[in-house]
């Protein structure tokens, strides 16, 4: 149990609470013990007054219009970015600790963007904006890798294909793909759902995420070089991305080039990355072995295999990374952000 009477524990408030990310925050915070005294659902008014179990006891979600931050030390936001720019700010205003699942204030120089195993000492206080900021999906487990690349050899170039799953548009994306292939397999000429992935994902690849930039490249692709660089504290690290969606349920896959600014020794990056907290290399004892989204195994790790050092470049190598993106990619970061909030007594 770790609704608590302790008064140090903190008052927590989950907005977005009947999401995809919402039930995973929930799911986290009991099966990781993160003690609190109180805990509030909040959500649009569309799905307020739905109920839920949080430690076993029944919890009404509250509409988020008119909610009273005052009496929330750390408020959880996982409702999306439009919701996050209105409402995070206020209920930092209110007293509020925010943990922000979106990308409104990624790259606001006020608020910290944080991945607890890479760059929790950046955090000293409470920040200036009071939100800590979570990073996308995808640059979460790349930045838990690249960190000992760059400390050990330097990186030059990181070049990034994503393989993203339909749980990277919540529980509808989900819904929408387990619809669309069970009407594809009955009628393949058929016309399939597409509001959340445009073209149809199922049994399709879809290299279009989030909204197209100047550039050429999308806001996912632009996510991926800005967050990495902000939080590896590397501004003028080189990372180029191809983000694209897959018909998965969950899971994220990322192939990953690395050219480092000396040559690296393959057993010697197999034994750094498998050092690294909550990372499992599963071809450190099998040659060629991989993970797979049905297959890498706890859902609390990110997930590396193929580990190949080019031998025509022994600078550069590849790597093959699988991790879940609504824990690793999400709640689960958030949970270890405020994990280490509390543990550092800095709320």
């Amino acid at each position: 149990m770790t609704h608590v009477s302790d008064p140090k524990a903190p008052r927590v408030a989950l907005v977005g609470a009947t999401g995809a990310v919402g039930h995973t925050l929930i799911e986290l915070i009991e099966t990781r013990g993160l003690r609190h005294r109180d805990i509030r659902l909040a959500a649009s008014a569309r799905s307020a007054g739905r109920t839920l179990k949080v430690d076993g006891l029944t919890r009404t979600v509250e509409d988020l219009t008119g909610f009273d931050f005052t009496d929330v030390d750390l408020a959880f936001f996982s409702a999306g970015t439009s919701v996050s720019q209105e409402w995070a700010p206020k209920a930092a205003a209110q007293g509020a600790l925010v943990i922000d699942n979106t990308n409104a204030f990624r790259m606001d120089p006020d608020t910290p963007l944080i991945v607890p195993q890479v760059n929790a000492h950046t955090v000293t206080g409470r920040p200036v904006s009071g939100i800590i900021a979570n990073p996308n999906c995808s640059t979460i487990p790349l930045v838990r890798l690249l960190g000992t690349v760059e400390e050990r050899w330097g990186i030059r170039q990181v070049v990034v294909s994503t393989y993203q799953a339909a749980s990277g548009q919540g529980q509808h994306g989900i819904e929408e793909l387990q619809e669309g292939s069970e009407v594809a397999l009955h009628d393949p000429d058929a016309e399939l759902p597409s509001e959340r992935f445009r073209p149809a994902l199922a049994f399709n690849v879809v290299p279009f995420i989030d909204r197209l930039l100047e550039s050429g490249f999308t806001l996912e692709e632009q996510k991926m070089l800005q967050e990495s660089r902000k939080i590896l504290g590397l501004p003028h690290l080189d990372v180029t991305t191809t983000c694209v969606r897959v018909p998965v349920v969950n899971c994220h896959s990322e192939a990953v080039w690395v050219e480092a600014a000396a040559p690296v020794d393959r057993a010697e990056l197999v034994e750094r990355l498998a050092a690294l907290p909550e990372v499992t290399v599963h071809d450190r004892h099998t040659p060629g072995a991989f993970p797979t989204p049905l297959t890498a195994g706890d859902p609390d790790h990110v997930h590396v295999g193929r580990i190949r050092v080019a031998p025509h470049n022994p600078r550069g190598f590849w790597l093959w990374l699988v991790a879940d993106n609504l824990r690793i990619g999400a709640a689960l970061n958030a949970v270890q952000i405020a994990e280490n909030i509390l543990e550092r007594e800095l709320l």
